[in-house]
């Protein structure tokens, strides 16, 4: 056996440094010499042909390369669809040496038998004196004189390819060894009489499959038995072909597997330019003396890989075969290489365009042979970065770069993936070309002080209006795609959503982006007139310099207050040192919340104050910038003319798109911009546009950087390192590439997998199972359902919760922890746009584990009471921090920004039914409202006429019409249970039923609009006495007779209240009408639960029929009340419902329970806690590679135990599986800014031609009455001379209350939403003429 740091060295380290070869000792000679001399000739071949080097040579490198892959890979595909579709045919091979039966007994021979459907199997039989052993050695490459040995090694596999194997031992060596021959169905071997090989040839014969025969005639014929060999036809031509002995398990450790065509020819065409373009590079002569073997050895170990791939690699993110990381050394390579040539070529030109910025000159000779040098040791490291994990795969980068790309040149945001990515980068690109066309046509028009060309005040226009709707619309295309469909494919959309279950979030998503879309039509044509108008002005030449300092001034004061000094004023513990928010909401002291949050003033201040720096400071500041810019360009030189045209169009449309986003943290780049360009150095500016863009890009990296430098420093701090685990402790944090070279390489969205939770309940799983195994009853399943409604109430509000301040401030990327009593939520903010942000939600488990609950506590006790100042308690001051509580906060990588942060969901009460039904008591009122519930559903049925008068059910039911009829059943009634059960006759009778429950029946009867005959005799009572003996039977029978036992009367509960009735054969009259079950038996069932728990509260109440006929018709009206495995439970909740009931069985650890579950609607409140989301990135990418490439199995490794600094446990609790164990994982979901009620009486709402149609008709209506009001009293005071004022004031009241158009229709005055809706309009138009006042000036 090979140990698992053996294992790991050769097979993880090894591997990752040659590129996939490494020696396996569980594999053959054959295959292991192959992999050896294959890799050989791979790093060989390039050196031999480096000695020559010409074109031919590099010509014949590449031929003989392409002629050598071409060949493995159509052999190996040819090979897996002879397995796939051929035969393995058997061919019968005489036994050598074979000798009589009476010379049988001791052969000279190993018997081998092969199966016809196994692979070879080799028995051997040693004996000695106390002892005797049988070997099995399994596998084509098996050989007699190879393989066995002394020592037995014991191996079955079965057509399934599970291998079990154990060694014995012998208790005496020597070299004398004789052979027996064995029966197969016997036990027993000839010279040995040692017991313990019975059960090991048990499994001999259950193996081979061998008929039953007698002992004797076995003996005799196993010497001539034949034996059976496989081989598979590979047909070479037609009609010629050879015979193939090996399976696909050997040739998978040969191979790896590419299953289609196309991956086969992109494997060739990989190593096609490998080989090339590392010939190239090696020719160039940049290598000498040893790099030339190091670079062949990176060449062949890119090469290697399409063959025989490194599995698991350091990069990898799932167990298991990685398809994708088979080609990212090839690619990454080529790409290297690529680098090396063109910026040697260019290196090498004669007149190179030397490009000068901020006094470094790009693109010049020295330049880009230093490039090309760092790149070649670059890949010199290739190896050791690869073992490293420093290389993601290749998908996981081209989503970074492409990310990045769009983010730092175009102020994109975040990409939810490779289409999104490849989306939104074109999308700009676009953009950028239609820009570009305008601005070079403009700039080259003549220009002066006084005159503006227009064609350059219409790129402005342009440049914010389609800036403008950019950051409007999300990355993902799909529910873009999804509303062109409705739109024009609605027969291919109703087809498919007939397929799917009704779910209401598509439909709110698809009207929200079409609310944008109509809001964007107009307002991007307000502001592109308005941008128009405003530089055309001049007011940008006219009053510079003393326009862009008031701007800078302004910008800076308003982002000082907006984005530090308010939100430090409403953080539990601002700057740190005090002991509460300053800034305290409506529900900061509240301890149960039962509204809505509250909206205070400085939440308003906030937002008008973000409205007016994000649509008016920075778009003046931008086109102040771009003009004074365009107007010095077009009086440079021609070299830079195109150059500088493109790089501020870049600039502008960055920096807005990245303004109208999110610009918490623009008035730091702005400030730093104008000192360190303006004051320290003046010299190297360029112009402040570019300065400004340059800049924006220094800071988005040194963010990230800082954040990064955090958590190292906290996580390895020498006074909060966790002793236990100090491996964990200093090699954790660079085990996942937090260092800023590794985490350079993953995207926002920084995990590979798009997983998301998949309930189990009743529309997806079996009946079989449904019914026997109760499937999804584990509480991680039944649970999830309120992390599902969690992210339907974040979907709803957490954009505007976001713009109103109460996650503090927020960025892309960011990381947030909910909290509560019983919901941990992990919510990651992916991409953020201007009224968008999309997330993902990963609920965590209600009973976590100890070191979640240890990490819960840090976060919900208060630091308020802490007295400590180093080693003594001197106390704090008032509303002050001790200095021990302000140091210990600082070193966190967390911080609580909010403590009552409300939303809409659920409050859960459990209670435990085995309590509640202890007693026979309680037990009989279950059962009493079990019988008044299906009356009550009997009298209400609409078919309830149908059901008397069906004489089919009447025949059957004639023997309950009589009065002595008694229903005995000494398993199913008991006088505990039943009230109306006569002990006498150990039954009940028609008379009893009556005299207890005939009051209820003829009231229920009342109740209905038409008569219904309820009296003693009618068929009324007769159906309902049948259906309460077979409800309380069905109850009976599933609970297997033995209702007096707690146990099996709540599993007889529990099984009817999910539907699972088991009908007796008296009762099959039931089946006459499903109805009967499914409208009256069913419900009842379950309502009895419900009004079993109200009788707690108000146990006289229901005495009365008129209050329990009016909670019955509310429950049914109000509660939801079913199992939590049938689709109505998930479709209640995700509906906002206001009350559901269900009952529960619970099996978990050992306890076997049952729980009545009640949802109630209200409000919660979360604790807010920011995460450093370098420390989570950090984590998950150390969780990745601890767990998937060196393997480590450990349940309670250190890594993820808890660490209340970092938040350690619940950080990687909320990793997807396998690396961690969430409860629940929200699909990828966008939260709109038009859905938050809150924000819709600030602004209004989107902007629509309806919305001003109705505003523009509301303002000149109440002009045109207020005028005929006015003239109207004037001349009524004419008239009268001065009459009273309460005529007139009388007259007003009842013109205001009707106003009439021209017409004579009335037109009633506007509701308050439509009134805020028309002020949000005008609060748009007069932002957008604050930008442009100067240029009016």
């Amino acid at each position: 056996m090979v140990s698992p740091a053996a294992r790991l060295v050769g097979q993880g380290v090894w591997a990752a440094l040659s590129g996939g070869w490494y020696h396996d000792p569980e594999q053959g000679a054959f295959t292991n010499s192959c992999h050896l001399y294959l890799w050989l000739f791979l790093l060989t071949l390039p050196l031999a042909m480096h000695l020559v080097s010409t074109v031919v040579t590099a010509f014949a490198y590449c031929s003989l390369v392409t002629v050598f892959f071409t060949a493995i890979k159509v052999i190996s595909y040819r090979l897996h669809l002879m397995f796939d579709k051929g035969e393995a045919i058997q061919q019968q091979v005489p036994r050598k040496n074979g000798r009589q039966c009476k010379d049988a007994e001791v052969p000279k021979e190993n018997t081998v038998l092969q199966p016809s459907n196994h692979r070879q199997i080799i028995y051997r039989v040693t004996s000695q004196q106390d002892s005797s052993v049988l070997q099995v050695i399994s596998g084509p490459e098996a050989s007699v004189q190879d393989e066995l040995s002394v020592d037995a090694m014991h191996v079955f596999i079965d057509e399934n390819v599970k291998i079990t194997t154990f060694s014995l031992f012998m208790s005496e060596k020597n070299n004398s060894e004789t052979w027996y021959k064995f029966s197969i169905l016997n036990t027993y071997i000839a010279g040995s009489h040692m017991p313990m090989w019975k059960s090991i040839l048990c499994i001999s014969c259950l193996f081979l499959k061998q008929p039953s025969q007698d002992p004797e005639e076995s003996s005799c014929s196993s010497a001539q038995r034949k034996l059976n060999k496989q081989f598979y036809r590979f047909i070479i031509f037609p009609g010629k072909w050879i015979k193939v002995w090996y399976d696909r398990l050997t040739l998978l450790a040969l191979l790896d597997r590419t299953e289609d065509i196309k991956e086969n020819v992109l494997s060739v065409l990989l190593v096609v330019l490998v080989s090339l373009l590392g010939f190239l590079t090696l020719n160039q002569g940049f290598c000498k003396d040893i790099w030339v073997l190091l670079f062949c050895l990176v060449m062949a170990s890119c090469q290697y890989s399409l063959l025989k791939s490194v599995q698991p690699d350091p990069a990898s993110p799932v167990h298991g075969h990685n398809k994708i990381i088979t080609y990212s050394r090839p690619v990454y390579f080529c790409i290297l290489c690529g680098l090396i040539l063109l910026l040697d070529a260019g290196s090498k030109d004669a007149n190179p365009s030397v490009y000068t910025m901020y006094g470094l000159k790009l693109f010049s000779p020295r330049f880009l042979q230093s490039a090309r040098d760092h790149i070649l040791v670059f890949l010199y490291c290739f190896p050791a970065i690869s073992l490293l994990g420093l290389f993601p795969q290749i998908n996981t980068f081209c989503i970074y770069l492409l990310e990045q790309i769009d983010i730092l040149l175009f102020g994109g945001s975040a990409a939810s993936g490779l289409v999104s990515a490849l989306y939104s980068i074109s999308r700009s690109f676009v953009v950028l070309t239609v820009l570009y066309a305008f601005c070079f046509s403009a700039v080259k028009e003549p220009w002066d002080a006084q005159h503006i060309p227009a064609l350059f005040s219409a790129f402005c226009g342009l440049l914010v209006a389609l800036s403008y709707h950019l950051s409007r619309q999300s990355s993902d295309p799909s529910v873009l795609m999804s509303l062109i469909q409705c739109k024009y494919v609605p027969r291919f959309l109703r087809q498919q959503f007939e397929d799917s279950p009704a779910d209401p979030l598509p439909e709110k998503m698809r009207e929200s982006v079409k609310e944008i879309l109509k809001s964007d039509l107009i307002v991007c044509t307000a502001a592109a007139v308005l941008s128009f108008a405003v530089s055309a002005s001049t007011v940008f030449l006219s009053l510079r310099p003393f326009l862009s300092i008031v701007l800078f001034a302004l910008a800076w004061t308003v982002g000082f207050v907006t984005h530090y000094i308010l939100p430090q004023l409403r953080k539990h513990h601002p700057w740190l040192w005090i002991s509460h928010p300053i800034l305290k909401s409506k529900e900061h002291q509240q301890r149960e919340v039962r509204d809505a949050a509250h909206l205070m003033w400085f939440e308003r201040l906030y937002v008008w104050l973000q409205c007016f720096e994000k649509y008016v400071l920075y778009p003046a500041i931008i086109l102040n910038a771009l003009t004074i810019d365009a107007f010095s360009i077009n009086f440079s030189s021609c070299l830079s003319y195109s150059c500088d045209i493109i790089l501020i169009t870049v600039a502008g449309m960055k920096l807005l798109r990245s303004s109208f986003c999110n610009p918490i943290n623009q008035f730091v780049t702005l400030s730093f911009t104008v000192i360190f360009f303006q004051f320290d150095y003046r010299d190297i500016s360029e112009n402040f546009l570019l300065d400004f863009f340059m800049m924006s890009i220094v800071f988005h990296k040194l963010w990230d950087l800082l954040q990064k430098l955090q958590f190292i420093m906290t996580y390895i701090a020498p006074w909060q390192i966790a002793w236990g685990s100090s491996f964990h402790v200093f090699a954790h944090p660079f085990l996942g590439s937090v260092i800023f070279i590794a985490s350079y390489a993953r995207p926002i969205k920084f995990w590979e997998k798009n997983y998301n939770t998949k309930r189990s309940d009743h529309s997806n799983t079996r009946l079989a199972i449904q019914i026997e195994k109760d499937a999804g009853n584990d509480d991680n399943n039944l649970n999830s359902i309120f992390y599902e409604h969690l992210t339907r109430s974040l979907q709803e509000s957490l954009c505007g919760d976001l713009i109103l301040g109460r996650w503090g401030n927020y960025n892309t990327g960011d990381c947030f922890i909910l909290a509560s009593d019983y919901l941990n939520a992990f919510v990651h903010l992916i991409e953020i746009g201007n009224g968008l942000v999309t997330f993902q939600l990963r609920g965590l488990e209600f009973r976590g584990t100890y070191c979640q609950q240890r990490e819960v506590e840090a976060i919900t006790e208060g630091d308020e009471d802490d007295e400590g100042c180093c080693c003594c308690k001197p106390g704090h001051l008032p509303h002050l921090l001790s200095c021990n509580a302000a140091f210990n906060l600082r070193w966190l990588t967390w911080e609580i920004t909010r403590t009552q942060y409300i939303l809409e969901g659920y409050s859960i009460i459990d209670n435990n039914a085995a309590t509640m039904l202890q007693v026979f008591d309680l037990r009989r009122i279950l059962i009493r409202y079990y019988i008044k519930s299906i009356i009550y559903f009997t009298a209400s049925s609409p078919k309830i006429f149908e059901w008397i008068k069906d004489e089919s059910i009447q025949k059957t039911l004639q023997p309950y019409a009589k009065w002595h009829y008694i229903e005995r059943d000494l398993a199913m009634f008991n006088i505990n249970i039943d009230e109306d059960y006569v002990p006498c006759l150990q039954g009940i009778t028609r008379a009893s039923f009556c005299s207890i429950y005939l009051d209820w029946i003829q009231y229920c009867a009342r109740k209905r609009a038409e008569h219904l005959d309820s009296d003693e005799d009618s068929p009324l009572v007769t159906l309902s006495f049948a259906l309460c003996i077979l409800g309380r039977r069905a109850l009976g029978t599933a609970s297997h007779n033995m209702a007096i036992s707690l146990d099996s009367f709540l599993y007889g509960l529990h099984a009817l209240f999910k539907g699972d009735f088991r009908i007796a054969a008296k009762d099959e009259w039931v089946f006459a009408d499903m109805d009967l079950l499914h409208k009256v038996v069913a419900p009842a069932i379950r309502m009895s639960l419900k009004l079993h728990q109200d009788q707690f509260t108000c146990p006289d109440e229901y005495e009365d029929p008129a209050v329990l006929y009016e909670a019955i018709q509310s429950f049914e009206e109000k509660v939801v009340i079913c199992h939590e495995g049938d689709p109505a439970w998930r479709s209640a909740v995700l509906s906002n419902r206001e009350e559901l009931l269900t009952l529960r069985h619970v099996v978990d650890e050992g306890a076997d329970e049952y729980k009545v579950i009640m949802l109630h609607k209200s409000y919660l409140s979360f604790k807010v806690i920011k995460v450093n989301k370098e420390c989570v990135r950090g984590l998950w990418a150390g969780q990745q590679q601890e767990l998937i490439f060196l393997r480590n199995r450990n349940p309670e490794r250190g890594s993820i135990q808890n660490n209340k600094q970092v938040l350690r446990n619940l950080i990687n609790s909320s990793c997807d599986q396998p690396l961690g164990y969430p409860m629940y994982v929200s699909p990828l979901t966008t939260s709109y800014l038009g859905t938050h009620s809150q924000l819709r009486n600030i602004w209004g709402g989107p902007v629509s031609l309806d919305n001003i149609k109705k505003w523009f008709r509301s303002k000149w209506m109440r002009k045109d009455c207020h005028a005929a009001h006015h003239d109207r009293g004037n001349i009524e005071e004419a008239d009268t001379g001065g009459g009273s004022g309460s005529n007139s004031t009388g007259n007003s009241s009842q013109s205001s209350s009707s106003q009439h158009t021209r017409d004579g229709t009335p037109q009633l005055q506007p509701s308050s939403q439509e009134a805020h809706q028309h002020a949000g309009i005008c609060t748009i138009y007069l932002s957008f003429s604050v930008v442009f006042s100067p240029g009016a000036a």
